[in-house]
């Protein structure tokens, strides 16, 4: 019976855990391709072409300034 007790209590604490990791927020970068140096176009639409990818968008954090050591 304990470890019934002890197994659905470690079950519904890494649930708990689970819930709380917040999402990460991702944004879209596009970049023009290229071949040999010139732009590749779309023979259809006439535009170029893009290479688009999800990357993920870092928070920076702050801090404080590192004060200088002792000179000698």
């Amino acid at each position: 019976m304990k470890h019934l007790l002890i197994a659905l209590s470690l079950a519904l604490a890494s649930h708990v855990v689970m819930a709380e990791e917040p999402k990460k927020e991702t944004k879209q970068v596009c970049v023009d391709v290229k071949k040999d140096g010139k732009e590749v176009k779309d023979p259809k639409t006439g535009k170029t072409k893009q290479l688009c990818r999800q990357v993920k968008q870092h928070k920076k954090l702050e801090g404080t300034a590192v004060p200088d050591g002792k000179k000698k």
